[in-house]
């Protein structure tokens, strides 16, 4: 219920204020982050590294020219060999084209589609974890803030109850010991409110860095946001979290990217066949033209090993990837199962602190009335507020670590930056 977690705002200074919701938050933060820009670029370079691959399918032309200020030339006249120094100069064009591999292209050009992808699911992964940190620094925001105001309450009335030791005091009623543990139980309250308050300053000031954006002192928050639920059964978000989660599709593309690539250190045993052809004048001591057109075949038959260990070497990633991506989703597992476990948990606790908070409160004013009539002691008055201070702040802890939790689930299913 709501009235456990708004414990006191000002309403009329809300009419006034500036509501900061937590997509907007997200939103800020997507639009301004450094990395966020970074990995957009490193999309674009790969498609450039995609394109560059994809070349290798095209015919390569080149064009050629050679200049020689003095050659020395050789020829034959009358049966004896003579030398004469010369300039000379030539130019052509050549062309090649690929036109068979055993697939070596083809694997690298589709590894590099893959090594695109992945670099788009990174991007979603990166935002993804940022909007997980925003929406955490949101609820620790959310949770200091409301702390601020129990611990406000909680000052405000170990004032008030030190202020009417001493009262009593003077009238006998009350002993110097009541008015000094009250003192000291009033310090102790005012060092809790400043801690809370720092808390909140510095949650607040990350928030900004994050953003880039000042957040305004008389910023209200959502605080329906502590307040959500998980409505998934366990078996759907199973389902979803394995086939969603944006870390284990990038082990998925990597395993298809080193089996290409596999494929294709394979293929390179084998060589390639090409097209060739290219024209040149040559203009020496006589001028001339030369053409060539035909077809090569390049078999490798000793690289010193080379070829060999570098197909071993992509057979072994191949199988590491593998065995990272069984190991991911492992993980993954294993957190989801100890996030609902924890969510089971901080269920019950809300509800056990709701009602530790509903029967504190009453026994706290009998024992405040108790103790004006001098029927309690100042420790069974600091032992009733106390109980109802840590049952308001022990509810907005619950809230708080099961929001954290469930937007942890929401981070693993990949749809939390949406």
């Amino acid at each position: 219920m709501k009235r456990y977690i708004v414990t006191g705002f000002f309403f009329a200074s809300l009419l006034h204020a500036q509501l900061l919701t937590v997509d907007e938050s997200v939103e800020k933060t997507l639009q301004n982050y450094p990395d966020v820009k970074s990995f957009q670029l490193k999309v674009k370079q790969s498609h450039s590294a995609y394109k560059s691959a994809f070349a290798d399918y095209l015919p390569q032309i080149n064009v050629a020219a050679q200049y020689n200020v003095t050659q020395t030339y050789v020829f034959s006249q009358n049966g004896v060999f003579a030398t004469v120094d010369d300039d000379g100069w030539n130019a052509g064009i050549f062309a090649k084209q690929k036109v068979w591999d055993f697939g070596q292209t083809g694997s690298k050009v589709d590894a590099k589609k893959i090594d695109e992808r992945i670099s788009e699911l990174s991007l979603k992964e990166l935002k993804a974890l940022l909007t997980f940190k925003v929406k955490s620094l949101y609820a620790l925001m959310l949770l200091q803030q409301e702390a601020i105001v129990v611990r406000k309450q909680d000052l405000a009335a170990k004032d008030a109850y030190y202020k009417q030791a001493l009262a009593l005091l003077k009238e006998g009623l009350k002993t110097e010991a009541d008015a000094s543990r009250l003192l000291s139980a009033y310090y102790i309250a005012k060092e809790n409110l400043s801690i809370a308050q720092t808390t909140y300053e510095k949650a607040k000031a990350t928030l900004e860095l994050y953003m880039n954006e000042k957040i305004a002192p008389d910023t209200t928050l959502d605080s329906s946001f502590l307040e959500q639920e998980l409505r998934e059964s366990k078996e759907q978000l199973y389902k979803e979290v394995l086939s969603h989660n944006y870390t284990l599709a990038i082990e998925e593309k990597s395993v298809e990217k080193n089996i290409l690539l596999h494929k294709a250190t394979k293929a390179s045993h084998y060589g390639s066949v090409d097209l060739v052809a290219s024209y040149n004048h040559i203009d020496t001591l006589s001028a001339y033209d030369s053409k060539l057109a035909g077809v090569t075949l390049t078999i490798p038959l000793y690289s010193g090993g080379r070829v060999s260990a570098e197909e071993q070497k992509a057979a072994l990633a191949a199988n590491i990837s593998q065995e990272q991506k069984r190991s991911q989703e492992l993980e993954l597992k294993d957190e989801l199962n100890g996030l609902l476990f924890d969510i089971e948990r901080y269920n019950t606790t809300i509800e056990a602190k709701k009602a530790q908070l509903e029967s504190a409160q009453k026994t706290a004013s009998v024992t405040e009335g108790r103790y004006k009539e001098g029927l309690a002691t100042y420790i069974e008055l600091l032992d009733a507020t106390t109980v109802v201070l840590n049952a308001k702040l022990g509810l907005l802890e619950a809230y708080y670590l099961r929001s954290l939790a469930i937007e942890r689930i929401d981070y693993l299913k990949g749809t939390n930056h949406e």
